[in-house]
């Protein structure tokens, strides 16, 4: 990760670009799979909305730990509003630029804040991914995002540091000629839903 790039402005793109694909869900499509393999859209709503809690209560200099990355009891015509909530506190919460070398814990560790939200980065672009395979791909996505996101990635979650505990499967092929998203995905075991 570049320890000298401040990933707010990434940050607020990728929760916007997230946020406009939220705003296409329907009640129907909840129950779809998607290629984070243990999450229905659902569920995979609930973790984008408490991951983005969790780095908005970091961003404050909380315990993010002590925040579940899953929230309940969000009515089905209700994830627009719940993440809108969660992005805007985060974005707030981050805007002293004190933050971006403060110490922060988050599930990877004890890092800087600009480390931390860069992750964050990448955890929002990859979910805006699995959301998108699982909708039918609706809307456009930002490659700009997808390859910060991947250089993220590649430096965060290491081929030969898989398994035990981490949530991502071994590295996938990438299907010739994919682009930033799928060379994301295909980095962090995931495979298209067409595939």
């Amino acid at each position: 990760m570049n320890a000298q790039r401040d990933p707010r402005p990434l940050f607020e793109r990728a929760t916007a670009q997230i946020a406009a694909l939220i705003a296409t869900v329907r009640a129907e499509q909840l129950e779809r799979p998607t290629p984070c393999t243990e999450f229905d859209v659902r569920a995979l709503l609930s973790h984008v909305v408490g991951a983005t809690r969790r780095i908005a209560v970091v961003g404050e200099g909380g315990d993010g730990l002590a925040v579940r990355p899953f929230v309940d009891g969000v009515p089905d015509d209700g994830w627009e509003s719940a993440y809108e909530e969660a992005r805007a506190a985060t974005l707030k919460a981050w805007a002293d630029d004190a933050r971006l070398d403060a110490r922060v814990t988050v599930p990877w560790g004890d890092v800087p804040g600009r480390m931390a939200l860069s992750g964050y980065v990448m955890e929002t672009v990859t979910h805006t991914w699995d959301l998108s395979e699982a909708l039918g791909r609706p809307l456009e996505l930002d490659p700009a995002l997808a390859e910060f996101a991947l250089g993220v990635a590649r430096q965060a979650v290491q081929a030969e540091r898989r398994g035990d505990g981490v949530p991502f499967g071994a590295v996938a092929p990438a299907a010739e000629g994919a682009d930033a998203y799928g060379r994301l995905a295909a980095w962090l075991g995931r495979t298209p839903m067409s595939a």
